[in-house]
């Protein structure tokens, strides 16, 4: 039961995060992770398997999302120096102003979230948790 319940938290705050960002700065909530996975690594660059395991994502939805992340000029490729096969996404200027510029969204946003999941007798244990309250 407990875990039905972190599922719903999950699912409202995902949906409430998503909407925020697509609306304040035309991101999907996986384009805000990558994007921010991406700038807070050394070079700003990953391989595209070590991306798609930061974000829990398989092989070939990573491929997709970076090809619209490098569409909107937000990230680029880049061949590995010592092995050509191997492909690393790298974060752009304007990837990491368009990242800046949606952090304050998505922490708003996730702080509303919370609030209002809080107010479900149901959820409220879990919010708790989650804030460390």
């Amino acid at each position: 039961m407990s875990w039905d319940r972190f599922v719903v938290l999950h699912t409202r705050v995902e949906a409430d995060l998503a909407k925020a960002l697509q609306r304040g700065h035309g991101l999907g909530l996986s384009e805000y992770r990558a994007l921010g996975e991406l700038a807070q690594v050394s070079g700003g660059e990953l391989r595209m398997q070590e991306l798609a395991e930061a974000l829990g994502l398989n092989q070939s939805s990573v491929t997709r999302l970076v090809a619209r992340l490098e569409q909107a000029g937000l990230t680029r490729r880049a061949l590995c120096e010592g092995d050509r096969r191997g492909v690393y996404s790298v974060i752009t200027d304007a990837g990491r102003v368009r990242l800046a510029e949606a952090i304050p969204t998505y922490e708003r946003s996730l702080d509303l979230a919370l609030e209002q999941a809080g107010d479900d007798p149901l959820l409220s244990p879990l919010v708790a948790a989650v804030r460390g309250s």
